[in-house]
């Protein structure tokens, strides 16, 4: 019994690893969503955090430099996207596109740039797991949510801010309100596209935040497109959380089974193409995706310009 909860803790705690970085820019795509801003540039978002956030701990020697510097280089790809989309008025889809093709053509020149051509990849520490005293001791779940480093305690608390600010705050329904209705929240003095540079800023900072994760947290080193397509993963976390706090961080917990699964068939020597194992947690996201369409709770004006004078 004991070595079978060694197991079942071993598999949360990899799981809750591997979804810290989705659950991370998940946060800030819900928060953005939630004033109507649809930002398909997130793998851009957490691109730039990854690759600023290794820079700057790199070079300074400080990974707490380098988790500022993720969330700045996150709001750096945030607010290009939110000027279009908010003053340009362009097409958010299409902005969102072309800002993680640019993104990923910005840092791999960038890395060349400063680093040249290696055979090996520079490198920085890891963060260290922080022990909680006395939480860290509760049978199996101790081990697994509070012995874990500082960006996964930054995704609790931010867990239970936005959860308090969507739903329990005037913020939340001024949120709610210019997603659901801008004409009618700016006729109530509501500040409309104020209100989308703030929540374009804070998507800015977790995605940013979710890319640092990698690079600083998970593998302690940049290379050319080192998100993979979790960006895009992230997009399917808010759909499957239902923008809301708690099930966002449930619904990455599932995709990041995923990825522990794959990881451990690997490891069985399991005759199977690699390629096979590889996309598992992208398989598991359009299954669960496709088992919850039709129950979107995106909000009514997601992804609409607000033209003040068009009627």
């Amino acid at each position: 019994m004991a070595e079978l909860m060694d197991i079942i803790a071993s598999f949360l705690a990899s799981s809750l690893r591997q979804a810290a970085p989705l659950s991370l820019a998940a946060l800030g795509v819900a928060y953005a969503e939630k004033a109507g801003i649809l930002n398909i540039g997130e793998e851009g978002i957490m691109l730039s955090g990854a690759f600023f956030g290794f820079i700057a701990a790199y070079f300074s020697g400080s990974l707490f430099v380098g988790i500022i510097s993720g969330a700045l280089g996150g709001i750096l790809i945030s607010m290009i996207h939110a000027f279009m989309c908010i003053k340009v008025k362009a097409n958010q889809t299409i902005v969102g596109l072309a800002l993680n093709f640019f993104t990923l053509g910005l840092t791999s020149f960038l890395f060349l740039l400063v680093f040249g051509q290696n055979t090996k990849l520079p490198s920085v520490a890891s963060l260290n797991p922080i022990t909680l005293p006395v939480l860290s001791k509760i049978p199996v779940l101790g081990p697994v949510f509070f012995s874990q480093n500082i960006l996964i305690y930054i995704l609790y608390l931010a867990i239970i801010v936005f959860f308090v600010v969507f739903y329990k705050t005037e913020w939340g329904v001024r949120l709610t309100a210019v997603g659901e209705n801008p004409r009618a929240a700016d006729s109530a003095g509501l500040g409309v596209n104020a209100t989308r540079y703030v929540s374009c800023i804070i998507n800015g900072v977790f995605g940013g935040l979710g890319g640092a994760y990698i690079t600083l947290a998970q593998l302690g080193y940049f290379q050319e497109d080192i998100v993979s397509g979790k960006g895009y993963i992230a997009l399917v976390v808010v759909i499957l959380g239902r923008h809301n706090p708690v099930f966002i961080l449930l619904s990455a917990m599932l995709i990041g089974f995923a990825e522990s699964l794959q990881f451990s068939l690997q490891t069985m020597g399991i005759p199977l193409p690699s390629q096979a194992f590889s996309m598992l947690p992208y398989l598991i996201a359009v299954i669960v995706l496709l088992l919850s369409a039709g129950k979107s709770s995106s909000p009514a004006f997601l992804g609409i310009p607000y033209e003040r004078d068009k009627r």
